[in-house]
């Protein structure tokens, strides 16, 4: 996939010239942690531009950039919480920059746990599933037990005192028992798209040689 831009900490003029030169060569632009008094004044240079302000992420989609293929795969963006929105909106919105078909699933943490199972024939079937989640950080455990495909999770910031800004939450899946599960970064929900991403294409284009 083409380079993304990381948005935070860099000036209109530079992201500017940055986009100007993805998309003289025909490439899709993808930026994350875009503040949205950026994406107003570069949309106005980028009327073809979209932005998500939930995700913070501004997308320029080509004809013939990183979402133009054939080959797609299935990723599932699931979250514990609608606290968790704005981290599983970024992973979903790289997920499907990559090209892939992507579900989304929301508040089906483990405080509830009836609402993830009436959701697991969304999950299931997926070839890589990026599970949101805060707190202490369990739900990634539990969706792992459900499915055969490589679990994402991505630790939240959201929690109470001993959260420790999302702290816990990356302890305790780095430490779960589920084999399936690998961890990113807190917050890091660009990351977990992106590998998601890279999966599903992998699996897609795997399928399509074998037919």
């Amino acid at each position: 996939f083409p380079e993304v831009v990381y948005a935070e900490g860099k000036s209109i003029e530079a992201l500017e010239k940055i986009f100007g030169r993805l998309t003289s060569h025909g490439v899709d632009v993808f930026a994350t942690r875009m503040s949205a008094e950026k994406a107003e004044v570069l949309a106005e240079k980028f009327p073809e531009g979209r932005y998500n302000p939930i995700a913070r992420t501004f997308r320029i989609e080509q004809a013939q950039g990183a979402s133009d293929k054939t080959a797609r795969g299935i990723v599932c963006v699931v979250t514990a919480g609608t606290s968790d929105l704005p981290v599983a909106e970024e992973a979903r919105e790289t997920a499907l920059w990559t090209g892939a078909e992507v579900r989304f699933v929301q508040d089906v943490g483990v405080a509830g746990p009836h609402r993830l199972r009436a959701n697991l024939d969304k999950i299931q079937g997926s070839d890589a599933v990026v599970v949101c989640a805060g707190m202490e950080g369990a739900l990634p455990s539990v969706v792992g037990g459900f499915v055969d495909c490589p679990v994402i999770a991505v630790p939240t910031s959201v929690g109470y005192g001993a959260a420790f800004g999302g702290l816990a939450a990356l302890l305790g899946m780095l430490n779960s028992c589920a084999s399936n599960v690998v961890v990113v970064n807190i917050d890091a929900g660009f990351k977990g798209g992106y590998v998601a991403g890279l999966i599903a294409k992998r699996a897609a284009e795997r399928l399509t040689a074998c037919e």
